[in-house]
């Protein structure tokens, strides 16, 4: 028995251009409209740095005031969504046709899932979090540097990088991914919203503006994690003795120009086994300083941590997912937009990205696999991550080192690791695997940034990805300068990076009622409910006609009998056999 969506026409297949071998055409609106205003927004910051920086303070402002709720509602409801789309009838819906096996081993999957939670964020806040929470925890909670602040640095560490950004990383993801693999649609985000606004639509004015935000979102979520990438990069030069005093903006920029490069040559040069390598390299060297530090650092205590800071996160999760202006004014609103509203926009910017990636290795999965997988994997990595990292700078900030007060955050990674041996090397190492980490992860964001911009071609062309490339760079830059100096660079990077994620999170709201809906006309879920519909229309005909006592049996249809073989035949004793359930009432 088969089902089917009669009024859902195929979707249409992947560029013909793209199919014949040659290059896909480049969507001119979407490409020539993101490229006019990067141009503009690139232009405005070299030129009118003052002007730009006094505006997105203005608009950040407004956006905290009163748009700081959405972000930390839709956040919290992506994880709900996540969780019941697993556990929900949706959760057995495979990733591709109903018989169609996983592409990868569950072992290599989950180790790309493990590569995926790792990058520049953990590198940058694994130190610097838990111990500005431990040295200033969230107002009107508890007292600074008490043990009650240790429990609440490392609960709200884990909030912020847990279930909440893979919860939003995996709606996206597992949208492109069954649009893609499921239904055979483009691998772009309008494509997704082929259920909600019609197949026409998603393809028209309203599609290109959707990926159009997409780019935008993913371009300056890159942006961001290159600005924290040369702003720890600089800190680590300082550290090292290579350079005297703070580094200045001139050679921030000088560095995001080397990344720049690097990660240019590595999208356009096709050696996909070469990135491939370096990042499990970067695996392991970050696993090796990772052990190294639990060696050499309170070991016990941070074994100690990781149980407490798993059931404090789970304990004060209802707290931690509560807190808005409403309940702290204009610190706590302030604090938000510092912590919590930036990093839910960070996540945000980056769902394209993310999205595709953790799609495209995932194909054959099903719902319920791509969830757990999505969620656990990662989250253990950063439970454990920030176990050894935090745990190690707040056992040295309760024991008189003034870590927190000591540098700016990206310059306290270095400050721990100088504390122990090999303080040098392992401060070396943390500026390669900076450097590595964003190098394949922005690698990747420009892919991605070509392939919305040429119709969902998994293949895009080098002169689209070099210049996604050039304008990720040009951003970074400009997020820098918008900070005011070195000092504050980071707060520029956050600032823009909050504005900049606004309107896309519409679009990841909508995308979930889209997907609810393509999901609701899925074969399987369809064939399911014809089945129990049938089912129960046959046992209600028995129980009426027999008073409980019948059975049900399968037998061809009139359609099938009138092109039955000839009787007696091998052919017409196969079909003649029946399948009886005996069904009786209780």
């Amino acid at each position: 028995m088969t089902a089917h969506n009669p009024t859902t026409p195929p979707d249409p297949g992947p560029d013909p251009g793209e199919e014949s071998g040659r290059p896909a055409r480049i969507d001119r609106t979407v490409f020539g409209i993101s490229a006019a205003l990067v141009l503009a927004f690139v232009a405005w910051g070299l030129w009118r740095t003052d002007s730009l920086s006094a505006l997105s303070s203005t608009v950040l402002d407004w956006l905290i005031v009163n748009g700081g709720w959405a972000f930390v509602l839709v956040a919290t409801g992506l994880v709900v969504f996540a969780l019941w789309l697993a556990a929900s009838r949706y959760g057995r819906i495979p990733l591709g046709s109903d018989d169609e096996p996983a592409e990868f081993r569950t072992v290599s999957w989950v180790a790309m899932m493990f590569s995926a939670g790792m990058g520049i964020g953990l590198m940058f806040y694994g130190v610097s979090e838990p111990l500005a929470h431990f040295a200033e925890p969230p107002p009107g909670t508890v007292p600074p540097g008490s043990d009650a602040a240790v429990e609440t640095a490392m609960a709200t560490s884990l909030f912020h990088w847990t279930l909440h950004p893979w919860a939003i990383y995996a709606v996206v993801g597992l949208a492109i991914a069954y649009s893609s693999f499921r239904r055979g649609r483009k691998q772009l985000i309008s494509a997704v919203f082929a259920p909600l606004l019609g197949r026409r639509t998603a393809s028209g004015p309203l599609g290109k503006l959707i990926d159009v935000l997409a780019i935008f979102a993913t371009l300056f979520g890159s942006a961001a994690s290159l600005g924290l990438g040369t702003l720890q990069i600089g800190s680590g030069l300082q550290a090292s003795g290579w350079l005297s005093g703070s580094p200045a903006v001139g050679l921030l920029v000088a560095v995001i120009a080397v990344l720049t490069v690097a990660f240019i040559a590595s999208a356009v040069s096709g050696v996909a086994k070469g990135i491939q390598w370096l990042s499990n390299i970067n695996m392991v060297l970050a696993a090796v300083l990772a052990v190294f530090l639990l060696v050499v650092g309170p070991t016990v205590f941070i074994l100690d941590l990781v149980p407490s800071a798993i059931g404090n996160y789970f304990r004060h999760m209802g707290e931690m997912t509560a807190r808005t202006g409403a309940t702290g004014g204009a610190a706590m609103q302030q604090w938000l937009s510092t912590w919590t509203i930036f990093y839910w926009a960070w996540w945000i910017s980056w769902t394209p990205f993310v999205g595709m990636f953790i799609a495209r290795i995932s194909r054959g999965r099903t719902i319920r696999q791509f969830v757990c997988g999505a969620l656990l994997v990662p989250a253990a990595v950063s439970v454990v991550w920030f176990a050894i990292f935090g745990g190690t700078a707040i056992d040295a900030q309760r024991h008189g080192t003034d870590l927190a007060a000591a540098g700016a955050p990206e310059a306290q990674l270095f400050d721990v690791l100088a504390r122990f041996p090999l303080g040098a090397a392992t401060g070396v190492l943390v500026m390669v695997l900076v450097a590595i980490f964003f190098v394949s992860g922005a690698d990747a964001a420009s892919m991605v940034m070509g392939t919305l911009s040429q119709r969902g071609s998994i293949h895009p062309r080098c002169s689209v990805v070099v210049f996604w490339g050039v304008a990720t760079g040009a951003v970074a830059a400009v997020m820098l300068m918008v900070g005011g100096g070195t000092d504050n660079a980071l707060t520029g990077l956050q600032n823009l990076t909050i504005i900049a994620a606004a309107p896309f999170t519409v679009v990841i709201v909508l995308l979930c009622v889209s997907l609810v809906r393509d999901l609701r006309s899925d074969p399987l879920i369809l064939r399911a409910e014809k089945g129990a519909e049938l089912i129960e229309e046959a046992v209600l005909t028995g129980d009426d006609r027999y008073d409980g006592d019948f059975q049900l049996q399968v037998s061809a249809g009139p359609a099938t009998e009138e092109a039955a073989p000839p009787a007696g035949s091998a052919e017409e004793a196969a079909g003649d056999e029946r399948e009886e359930v005996p069904v009786s009432r209780a």
